[in-house]
């Protein structure tokens, strides 16, 4: 194959990834809506769906193999079944901290809204549309680029990958890449890299400006202007006119508007939506029901396969199972304190300083964005002889590792709770000439909370998959590798390329377990907790 044509497979390549990975995240959004509506209503569903939400998003891309082996590949097979299975793989990288979002969103709409809509006899289509999608896009937006980030984060994992000796693969710039590194066509790879960083870009600069449309539109009485091409705004430098107009300009412009209209006979109107009502409900609890049984259906016909001495050798591992999870949860909390402290800090400058965030917040976003797993062997190889001669040198990486693959969760969070945060607040703290750590303890982290619970729970949920790649690295570049003495991770990286798939699914249920125990004792109440408490937007109401 000539020069040129390989450089136009890279191109399609890249064209195809990046189809794949946005494509995804749109169909996460439309299922999260829906998802989200269905656990307010129901108690039961809640429970359900927020703890399958935490577990599903803790577990690393890789140990979705079993089920994905079980159900694409072996049952549907040809490279139909490889599609689907890689699509599944990618599915599994965007959705779970959009879905948390949404949830959060849903769950935190100020009692005013949802009792104006209650009052006009709203449907569920008329609230979705004109209520809780709107109310929702602000902490979606922010979550956009976490999502893309991280399914670009798993490409050389989800489009290319081996079982045993069994190697699948699906057309993208993560199965092109990998192949041409191997085999030393670095030009080319430079290229492919470049061809990269050129749509991470461009898409970053796309969320960005999203992003603050979306919290200028429809947050509530934020700071942030909308912007509006062919007009000028004499208004925009007012911050008190925002603070006059804002709410019921966005948010209840449609509130307003059928104010004018005469209130309908209620009584046939309320019957029909609770007909409606009931109806939707139902629907939704029995598509659940539907796929929960086809995937128990799938996943009992490969258990009752499994011979009753085998089951006790699975049981005779668990201690070292959870041994080596506890050193991994280690790992984990001192990835999410220094998450932590850097979005509380970092994030705050960038949301009030527009000219540094201009310049600084897009260099972030690409360097998120960019696979860790592909230039990371670059690093590697520049610093390896001065971090190996430490005796921590293997954990520093794995630590390295796990940040740049999770940080961005709650940074991107911290940084749209900021610019959410009503006008009239600021006005106070700049009255009363609040210094910074006051702002931080009276306003902001109280007005941002449920951002940060829902940033910092997905960042606690997804660090694995970094701690994945890095506890169980071999032969990242001159012979040189990284290994983990000890680690869950580890472990599931050890089964799944020797091919002993059932270690590897007992390894996952096992941590599929605590992390359900994790989302009920914390996940669960911190979110229950802000809705009780930090909900800023009411505090424009209560004024």
């Amino acid at each position: 194959m000539s020069g040129m044509n390989q450089v136009i497979v890279i191109q399609l390549a890249t064209l195809a990834t990046i189809s794949r990975v946005l494509g995804l995240i749109m169909l996460s959004i439309i299922l999260g809506w829906f998802l989200a509506y269905a656990s307010i209503k129901s108690k039961i569903f809640e429970n359900i769906y927020i703890s399958t939400i935490a577990a599903m998003e803790s577990v690393p891309v890789i140990t979705f193999f079993p089920v994905v082996l079980i159900i694409f590949v072996y049952r549907i097979g040809g490279y139909l079944g490889t599609e689907l299975a890689a699509d599944f793989l990618v599915f599994t990288a965007v959705v779970w901290n959009i879905w948390v979002a949404q949830y959060q969103s849903f769950k935190t709409i100020p009692s005013d809204l949802l009792e104006v809509s209650e009052n006009y006899e709203f449907g569920f289509f008329k609230k979705l549309r004109h209520l809780y999608i709107p109310f929702s896009l602000p902490k979606i937006a922010a979550n956009l680029f976490p999502s893309f980030a991280d399914a670009l984060f798993y490409i050389t994992v989800s489009e290319v990958f081996t079982v045993g000796t069994t190697s699948f693969h699906v057309f993208g710039i993560g199965y092109v890449l990998p192949m041409l590194i191997a085999e030393g066509k670095w030009n080319l790879v430079y290229i492919g890299l470049a061809t990269l960083a050129a749509w991470v870009s461009a898409l970053t600069l796309i969320f960005r400006f999203y992003s603050r449309y979306a919290v200028a539109k429809y947050g509530l009485d934020t700071m942030t202007p909308v912007r509006r091409r062919g007009r000028i705004n004499l208004m925009r430098s007012s911050e008190r006119w925002n603070s006059l107009t804002g709410p019921m300009k966005r948010l209840s412009r449609f509130f307003v508007s059928i104010a004018k209209v005469p209130l309908p006979v209620r009584q046939p109107v309320s019957k029909r939506w609770e007909r409606l009502r009931k109806s939707t409900k139902y629907l939704i609890l029995s598509a659940s029901a539907f796929i929960l049984v086809l995937i128990s259906w799938e996943i009992a016909s490969f258990v009752i396969t499994i011979p009753l001495n085998y089951w006790s050798f699975l049981f005779f591992h668990t201690p070292l199972i959870l041994y080596n999870l506890s050193i991994d949860y280690i790992r984990v909390a001192i990835i999410a304190v220094i998450s932590l402290v850097l979005s509380i800090t970092l994030g705050y400058i960038l949301a009030i300083r527009q000219r540094i965030a201009s310049f600084l917040l897009p260099i972030i976003q690409i360097i998120s964005a960019f696979p860790a797993p592909i230039y990371f062997p670059i690093v590697f190889f520049l610093t390896y002889k001065y971090v190996m001669i430490s005796p921590i040198g293997t954990e520093l990486y794995i630590i390295f590792l796990g940040f740049i693959s999770t940080f961005y969760y709650v940074f991107y969070s911290f940084w749209m709770g900021v610019q959410a945060i009503p006008v009239e607040f600021w006005e106070i703290m700049n009255n009363y000439e609040m210094g910074f750590f006051t702002k931080m303890r009276k306003v902001i982290l109280p007005a941002t909370f449920p951002y940060l619970i829902a940033g910092l729970s997905s960042t606690i949920n997804s660090a694995w998959g970094g701690l994945m790649i890095g506890e169980y690295w071999p032969q990242i570049y001159d012979g040189q590798s990284l290994i983990a003495n000890a680690g869950l991770m580890k472990m599931l990286d050890i089964y799944t390329y020797e091919g002993k798939i059932g270690l590897a699914a007992w390894s996952s249920l096992v941590f599929a377990i605590i992390v359900v125990l994790f989302s009920i004792f914390f996940t669960k109440k911190m979110m229950s907790l802000a809705r009780e408490k930090y909900i800023i937007e009411e505090g424009v109401y209560a004024a």
